[in-house]
């Protein structure tokens, strides 16, 4: 990609890893050579820095309301999956998830300033190379695209490294490291974009843009490359030593620790899955496919990818990082980015420890600017380290290092999919069985889920998705793959401009379900002949 070579981003990873750039002898840090990495220590920067550092932080543009990728990239995806709210007109994140109206208990219709198709029209209005960093779509097309051509120059480069010890296996590890995170990176922009490129050359790009279907088969390619790979390791003192430094010290806590290969497959599946779940309706699902990677996908006790804050914000600041840290604090004295939507708290059950341990009632209603809308005035604030309710999760703390933000896919999503697989291929007592697990894990304390009737047991997974992966960036593939965001949601929760709750409102979306790709690309990539449409037709 012309638009999009952060090389130099690769080398922050030293400082992740307790080393400084100079340390690399680095000539030209725009273009790492041999000469410059052909040591154990200059890959495993190099291939650090491709994730850390250019995934999830570097790009030409910075907005530093929404954030980096965890917070903004990922923020458009929980406001639009109306998990949160957010006013700041900071890169339109204040428009583009809200609805096109919102009609109130008493029929009163609040319609967006913009309607109709709003979020629609907005999208093919702001998505102009002139608004650089100001286009919401530039960010996670961006971050992933760094993503992948970091890794791409490792793969080249790790062809000329010496390893003093444990060749083959360091060498095999770090290109599984590559494949396992090209593959995340094309599953995030096939999950997205209605189109995108595939780039397996260090620095280079081509105008062959393909649709998100094709995007996604190459994720799969990638995981597959790294699950063979995977499956040829051993947990050695080799393989050990070389993924304890790919991965900062201060992440390597709590599941964070390093994954032996076949914890890893098991991420690879999990992530298969999702792809699988995230990016069709529930009709055109291949729920056997679903079922059996799940079946080997994340356990309860294995380690994954996550990632810590620490004093210097290297990766992540304990107060910024995450959507749980930007979310976190009352509204009504101004400290956090985004609000608490009131139809993230509706899906809360009578007695859910995790909503009183997590959240408090705001001394008054907060309420927003109200020339965007009424969907986003709340009544509730996400405490700080919470409440300490025994054996009850914690949903944020800004505490240093103490918040985990899981990067990729979780026990609790794997069972949360495999349950609906289970509910949708007729087995509904062992899918609702599966939630009850989720809920005893995180220390809901609700009763176990009686109901064999189907539609009441999605409608238990589809509160407990909202609730018990908040704050992980699925919100809006599972409004998109319900119908939520084309056919809108009935009896919301909403608070109109004045104050009053309404309790029977209906909302209704109508937001763009994949992403056109981000013009910023386009001006200085165009689309070559024969390349598939690269605009959402809707």
């Amino acid at each position: 990609m012309k638009k999009y070579k952060y090389i130099a981003a690769l080398l922050i990873s030293a400082s992740l890893l307790g080393a400084c750039s100079e340390e690399l002898d680095v000539k030209n840090p725009n273009q790492p050579t041999v000469g410059s990495a052909n040591t154990e220590f200059g890959i495993v920067a190099l291939a650090s820095g491709a994730v850390y550092a250019n995934g999830f932080k570097d790009l030409k543009f910075y907005d530093g309301v929404n954030g980096y990728f965890w917070t903004g990239a990922v923020g458009f995806h929980e406001i639009m999956g109306d998990v949160v709210g957010m006013e700041a007109a900071n890169v339109f994140a204040n428009q583009i998830g809200l609805p096109d109206e919102v009609i109130l208990d008493d029929g009163t219709k609040v319609v967006n300033p913009s309607s109709p198709k709003q979020q629609k029209t907005l999208i093919r209005q702001i998505n102009t190379n002139a608004q650089q960093g100001s286009n919401p779509l530039y960010y996670e097309w961006a971050y992933m695209y760094s993503m992948n051509n970091g890794c791409n120059n490792i793969l080249k480069i790790l062809e000329g490294v010496k390893f003093a010890t444990g060749d083959a296996t360091k060498r095999a590890a770090l290109q599984a490291w590559c494949y396992w995170w090209k593959g995340f990176a094309y599953s995030r922009i096939g999950s997205m974009y209605y189109a995108g490129l595939i780039i397996d050359e260090p620095s280079k790009t081509n105008g062959n843009y393909v649709s998100k279907e094709k995007v996604l088969a190459e994720a799969e390619n990638n995981f597959a490359k790294a699950e063979t790979i995977l499956k040829g390791l051993q947990q050695n003192a080799d393989y050990n030593e070389i993924i304890g430094k790919l991965i900062p010290a201060f992440c390597q806590v709590g599941k964070g620790l390093v994954p032996s290969p076949e914890m890893w497959v098991r991420s690879i599946n999990t992530f298969r899955a999702r792809n699988l779940v995230a990016n069709a309706t529930p009709d055109k699902v291949d729920w056997a496919k679903v079922k059996s990677l799940t079946d080997n996908g994340v356990r309860e006790n294995d380690f994954v990818f996550t990632g810590r804050s620490n004093t210097n914000g290297d990766f992540i600041s304990p107060r910024n990082g995450s959507m749980a840290a930007k979310s976190t604090g009352n509204p009504l004295v101004g400290f956090n980015t985004y609000k608490i939507s009131e139809r993230l708290m509706q899906d809360f059950k009578a007695g859910d420890k995790r909503k009183d341990n997590n959240f408090e009632a705001l001394p008054r209603t907060w309420i927003g600017n109200g020339d965007r809308g009424n969907s986003f005035n709340t009544r509730w604030q996400l405490l700080d380290g919470g409440k300490d309710m025994a054996g009850v999760v914690t949903l944020s703390s800004l505490a240093v290092g103490a918040y985990e933000l899981y990067l990729a896919g979780t026990y609790e999503e794997n069972e949360l999919m495999k349950a609906e697989a289970l509910i949708y291929t007729g087995n509904i007592g062992g899918g609702t069985q599966l939630i009850d697990a989720i809920r005893r894990l995180q220390g809901a304390g609700l009763p176990a889920i009686t109901t064999s009737d189907r539609a009441a047991a999605l409608e238990e997974l589809r509160s407990e998705r909202r609730i018990g992966l908040v704050f992980r960036g699925l919100s809006f593939y599972d409004a998109r793959r319900w119908g939520v965001i084309e056919n809108g949601r009935k009896g919301c929760v909403v608070i109109d401009g004045s104050g009053v709750v309404n309790t029977n409102s209906t909302i209704n979306y109508n937001f763009l379900d994949y992403w056109d790709v981000p013009d910023n690309e386009l001006v200085y990539n165009p689309a070559a002949a024969g390349s598939d449409p690269v605009k959402n037709p809707k």
